[in-house]
């Protein structure tokens, strides 16, 4: 019986050349694991690990890879094989990198994103992470990557940077608004959906100081299908935590689908594109705020410039802290917790280095956080107050003035 990666080579090689469904119906019957070609087909069914192979190690063993689970997402059957309790799972990917069996995966969405595009009768949009800066190579610019989406199917590709310029303008106002006193505090909500699911389960008496703010990506995928309804929006970054975050039921309206860079690597290999050889369509629409969301640190600086933009004569200034890996946010948290800080501002994320360090990145970590800092300073405008795109957009999404992103809209809020 044909491996996993053989079935998932097979299945996105005969998709992405546009096989007839006949074609596709044949590779299907043949004897293929019915749980992994379920899996592939309908991801939405299943957890954002998928377990695709029987444990070989001890009982033992197992519980004490089940017991490592910060979220607590791990539980032995009666088997002794390792399960993932969807509901808890938040995609952080410790485990899939812990297996030695390789017996873990994550969900792979490459299969229902194609099944969208080649179906037809609804735009499809790829919209990509601010860290996707050079990680196809130096020579794939945001212009080019435009351009070989179009390739594959895409109606078209926006950049998250943008409604990272939003969320930076929101959560200013929100700072302005209520850190009025030196013993006031306000954690970041926007962008890691780890730092959330670690405040919501482990240290939930944080969360009356977290703005209720969706991510960027929530952002950007509810704004497309407002001002283009009947669209569907893909998400593609690093992170596969996103791929959790986008079946919250409460924010499942945004993203169809999440696609990891990985993924979408393997879709230009299969279609034969080169993003590089791509004309340019380049459309500069972020500040630098949004544009530096992707590594550690480029919250807390975007909203800090933003609060100084926003009222300069404020006598309560920013005062930051981060931290990046579980490890570190939970110090950083349980120092708040003991009063160990006097920051004003905390921004967490989960991945060490920030989304640039996400666990399917293609390049490392430094050198993702240089490009992206590179690609900040050559930003038109260095605030979202001063990007004219971010005015027109939120007048075109019902907003008549920046303060009323404050109002309890459906677009950019949700319900912790």
């Amino acid at each position: 019986m044909p491996t996993f990666n053989a079935l998932y080579g097979r299945l996105v090689r005969a998709s992405v050349k546009g096989k007839s469904e006949e074609e596709l119906e044949k590779l299907r019957q043949e004897d293929f694991n019915p749980h992994h070609l379920d899996c592939l087909l309908n991801p939405e069914k299943y957890p954002t690990v998928w377990r695709v192979g029987d444990c070989n190690c001890s009982k033992e063993e197992a519980a004490n890879c089940a017991g490592k689970c910060l979220f607590d997402a791990l539980y032995t059957d009666e088997n002794g094989n390792v399960q993932v309790n969807s509901k808890m799972c938040v995609g952080c990917a410790a485990c899939v990198e812990r297996c030695k069996a390789k017996n873990l995966v994550e969900s792979k969405d490459i299969l229902p994103t194609l099944d969208l595009i080649h179906r037809g009768g609804a735009p499809v949009y790829a919209i990509v992470a601010p860290a996707v800066i050079s990680q196809f190579s130096d020579e794939v610019t945001p212009g080019k990557l435009r351009t070989a989406f179009k390739a594959l199917g895409f109606a078209g590709m926006v950049e998250v940077a943008l409604f990272a310029d939003i969320l930076t303008l929101k959560e200013a106002l929100e700072f302005d608004a209520n850190i009025l006193t030196d013993q006031d505090y306000q954690l970041t909500s926007c962008c890691c959906p780890m730092w959330i699911a670690m405040l919501r389960r482990v240290y939930q008496e944080l969360m009356p100081h977290v703005p209720a703010a969706v991510s960027p990506m929530v952002a950007c995928g509810r704004a497309i299908k407002r001002l283009e309804p009947g669209a569907k929006v893909v998400f593609i970054g690093p992170c596969l935590a996103k791929k959790s975050e986008a079946r919250e039921p409460d924010i499942a309206d945004a993203v169809d689908y999440v696609l990891t860079f990985q993924e979408v690597r393997d879709l230009f290999d299969f279609a034969d594109i080169h993003p590089e050889m791509m004309a340019e369509d380049n459309r500069e629409h972020s500040s630098t705020g949004g544009r530096i969301y992707a590594r550690a640190g480029g919250v807390s600086q975007a909203v800090q410039d933003c609060v100084q933009r926003l009222n300069p004569g404020r006598k309560i200034k920013v005062h930051a802290v981060q931290a990046s890996g579980v490890p570190a946010c939970k110090q950083l948290l349980n120092d708040l917790k003991e009063g160990k800080l006097d920051a004003n501002f905390l921004e967490g994320m989960g991945c060490a280095g920030g989304c640039v360090g996400g666990p399917r990145a293609l390049i490392g970590k430094e050198l993702a956080r240089d490009n992206v800092n590179r690609y900040g300073e050559e930003a038109p405008t260095p605030t979202p107050v001063d990007n004219p795109y971010v005015i027109e957009l939120l007048h075109r999404l019902g907003f008549p003035t920046v303060e009323s992103l404050l109002e309890n809209d459906t677009l950019f809020t949700r319900t912790f």
